[in-house]
This record gives structure tokens, C-alpha cells and sequence, in this order.
């Protein structure tokens, strides 16, 4: 019911990750992200619980391929998973359980993870890496680039209806997580809040270290 793409931009060091899904609220169950170690999917019939024990693997100083064994052999139900793990240096893997809905697929590129269940077409995640890996602009616009290249390969099977995207960076707090939880074109209206949240991510930085120095709110009353 869902497709993704956990990423590393080697730029900027910052790690994302994109989904968009047939389920309410995909964003809150699936993306995980701990400052300076990774970012993880957990996708499928999903468990929340593992994306967090796969950062803390990592953040142990665990490999990635090692995090995603360990996990795999010591969870019950694994079958029904799928999941993708990515570090702060850009090192990938996945693991699809044989429980998987329909039709499943994933595919690791150069900094990139993607994956996907109940898909059109086993293409998919494939697509996903190949527009991470050659669009040009922001982070963000690459990972948003990244989801609709996979929509456009054919997606799910069915319409989405939610879809997410989690940005972190420097800071202890995620740089951006845009969540559109129940829309008939969940990825057309990230994309617009996108566009509307990016030029701004600087000033919210700079408004939690020095107020002082941050720049207009541009809200009533502000002076």
C-alpha cells in the first residue's frame, strides 16, 4: 500500500525520506529519523517500532546491512515487513519480507533506497532512484521529483491518499516534515506546501538559536 525513497544528500549532509500511500496518514508510521545516524522506512502491515531500533542499531555503530540482519532475525512477523535503512554516510539496504502485499519491489542507488508494495508494476522503485539520482534543484525537490517519477511509473495499484516527507539536517528537530494525511492528490498539495515551506526553513532555524536576529514573522501584530 505504499511507495518511498530514503535518501543522503552528500551536499549538505542532510537525510530524507518521501512515501506516499492508499492509507490515512502513512508519514506518522513509516519515516524515522535520528539526527547524524539515518533515516528509515518501515512499510507494510507496518511496525512502527522498528525504523527507531534500526537507528538505534546504527547509532551503536552498527553497519547498515548488519542493523537490517539483526533486526530481520530477531522480529517476529518479519515476513509481513519491508523496510529500508540509509546512514549519515549514504550507505543503503532493504529487506521485503515474502508476506508482502501484491506486487513488491525495491532498489538501492547511489545514496538512495527505494521500495514499495501493492505497486502497478515492480518498475517502480527503480524509477524513484533513477530521478533521485539525476534531477537537479534542492533536497527536497529531488525526493518530491523522486515520489512522482514513481506515481508516474504507476504507482500503486489503487489512487494514494496520503503522503509525507521528513528533512533533517544540523539541527536536533527535523528540518521539514510535510504530512497530507487524507487527500484524493496528497502529492500535488505537498508539492504546492513544499514550495510555499522551503524559502522559509533558514528563518526557522534562525528563529529557535537567535530571535533576535530572525527576520519578520509577517503575521498580524508583528512589527
Amino acid at each position: 500500500m505504499t511507495l518511498s525513497i530514503a535518501a543522503w544528500d552528500e551536499s549538505s549532509g542532510q537525510l530524507g525520506a518521501i512515501i506516499s500511500s492508499s492509507s490515512p496518514s502513512v508519514s506518522s508510521r513509516c519515516l524515522h529519523w535520528r539526527a547524524g545516524v539515518g533515516i528509515a522506512l518501515s512499510q507494510n502491515i507496518t511496525d512502527p517500532r522498528l525504523g527507531p531500533r534500526m537507528l538505534s542499531l546504527l547509532a551503536d555503530g552498527v553497519e547498515v546491512n548488519a542493523a537490517l540482519d539483526a533486526v530481520v532475525h530477531s522480529t517476529p512477523y518479519i515476513g509481513y515487513r519491508q523496510l529500508g535503512l540509509i546512514d549519515a554516510g549514504g550507505n543503503t539496504g532493504a529487506y521485503t519480507g515474502t508476506g508482502v502485499l501484491g506486487c513488491f519491489a525495491s532498489a538501492e542507488g547511489r545514496h538512495c533506497v527505494a521500495a514499495g508494495n501493492l505497486l502497478d508494476n515492480e518498475s517502480v522503485p527503480g524509477a524513484m532512484v533513477s530521478s533521485f539520482e539525476s534531477s537537479q534543484g534542492s533536497f527536497g525537490s529531488r525526493l518530491l521529483a523522486a515520489l512522482v517519477a514513481g506515481i508516474d511509473a504507476g504507482g500503486e495499484a489503487g489512487p494514494v491518499h496520503s503522503a509525507g516527507m521528513l528533512i533533517g539536517g544540523d539541527p536536533s528537530w527535523p528540518l521539514a516534515e510535510l504530512r497530507i494525511d487524507w487527500d484524493d492528490d496528497p502529492v500535488a498539495k505537498m508539492q504546492a506546501g513544499w514550495i510555499v515551506y522551503e524559502p522559509q526553513i533558514e528563518d526557522y532555524i534562525t528563529r529557535a538559536y537567535n530571535p533576535q536576529a530572525a527576520p519578520s514573522y509577517g503575521v498580524a501584530g508583528d512589527p
